[in-house]
């Protein structure tokens, strides 16, 4: 087995733990803002620590939504950075599939999303909540379902997802960007360029990396721009080919490293603050009649099908790309359904984009959709891992 495979499986197995560790913590999160320990559960989401200075006076929830995550789009940049250099996206008939796909996955759930709450009020940013496909859960399913489907399909998925995820970010930095402090964006670009440097001189003391991480954070904050570029910036800016003589390139070692803390502690308790919605019967009612969370349900449902199938099957058609060894059109077709499930950073850009009630309705609709297409996608899936079996 090639290394970059071998990498790709350990990915796997730590981001399909990682997925049931996220479940766990989505259904804590339920049971306790739907208990009568609902007042704990907001004083604890609601508290805040941290200094005034630099404005990092947050309360839990946002830390977790800030901080947490920056973590985890660090590691999705390293993973990402990887899979450029020396993985399936760096050769480009490979690479050509799973980018168009993603961007396919992005652009028909937006456009299908601004149809169908087309003249409700938030829709100017609500648009962007379908746009983004878990990681965690999809390759958790993937992995849970599907053991028969060639290697060649979870690469697939797995690069699908990472370029979404990576699209997702742009949309934040443009989209949901509050102001613009030009002398944090200095700082942060100084701290960069820096980090990039120490890069390129193969320095590897964490006693230069660890401060330098925190004040690009903390400058991208200031800044106005959402803390979690900062963690997607300094993945993709870390060197991924190891010299001669070295056992891992930084960026292999530093994922080892962090990828366990991203999947099993940053997602699942950033999940428990955001995914504390009431599901009573009226608010259920609600997604079902309102506008808003019905764009968000068919951008995720309709929209990342029709756009991650029909962009993937048109790509190959006009010989822009090729179809992964050994998959067909309906194992592509049941990935395609696991792209409807957005949760982390469709959960994300829901607090982002929409005020109190409207984004709990959304996160409510974000949520639905998950599970949704995570069990309609399991069913098609085993139903494929069969047919490979016994083809095999």
């Amino acid at each position: 087995m090639s290394r970059p495979l071998s990498e790709f499986a350990r990915y796997l197995r730590t981001e399909t733990t990682g997925g049931l560790i996220l479940l766990g913590a989505t259904a804590v999160a339920l049971l306790w803002a739907n208990s009568p320990l609902r007042d704990s559960y907001d004083a604890l989401r609601d508290f805040r620590l941290g200094p005034e200075f630099l404005h990092l006076n947050l309360t839990v929830g946002d830390w977790a939504k800030d901080g947490l995550l920056a973590l985890f789009f660090f590691v999705a940049g390293l993973e990402l950075k990887r899979e450029l250099v020396i993985g399936e996206l760096s050769r480009r008939k490979q690479a050509v599939l799973p980018v168009v796909a993603a961007l396919g996955g992005m652009v028909v759930p937006a456009l299908v999303a601004l149809g169908v709450g087309w003249g409700t009020p938030g829709i100017e940013r609500a648009w962007a909540i379908p746009v983004a496909t878990d990681i965690a859960f999809a390759l958790g399913v993937l992995a849970l379902t599907a053991s028969n489907l060639p290697s060649s399909a979870r690469v697939f998925l797995l690069s699908l997802a990472v370029v979404d995820d990576l699209g997702a970010i742009v949309v934040i930095a443009v989209v949901f960007t509050t102001g613009f402090d030009l002398v944090a964006v200095g700082v942060a670009v100084v701290a960069l360029a820096l980090y990039a440097f120490l890069q390129h001189r193969r320095v590897r003391t964490p006693w230069l990396y660890v401060p330098l991480a925190l004040v690009t954070w903390v400058a991208v904050h200031s800044a106005g721009i959402h803390a979690t570029i900062a963690g997607v910036a300094l993945g993709l800016l870390t060197r991924v080919r190891a010299d001669e003589g070295e056992a891992e390139a930084p960026a292999l070692r530093l994922e080892h490293r962090l990828q366990p803390w991203s999947a099993a502690v940053a997602v699942p308790l950033f999940a428990l603050f955001a995914a504390g919605i009431s599901v009573s019967g009226s608010s259920l009612g609600a997604v079902f009649t309102t506008a808003l969370p019905l764009a968000v349900l068919a951008g995720l449902l309709v929209g990342k099908i029709v756009g991650i199938f029909g962009a993937s099957w048109l790509a190959v058609k006009l010989k822009a790309a090729e179809k992964p060894q050994g998959v067909g059109w309906r194992d592509i077709g049941a990935l395609s359904v696991l792209g409807g499930v957005g949760f982390t950073v469709s959960l994300l850009i829901a607090e982002l984009a929409l005020p109190g009630d409207a984004s709990e309705l959304a996160k409510a609709a974000v949520l639905i959709a998950s599970a949704f297409a995570s069990l309609l996608g399991a069913v098609m899936l085993m139903r494929r891992s069969r047919v490979h079996a016994e083809a095999e």
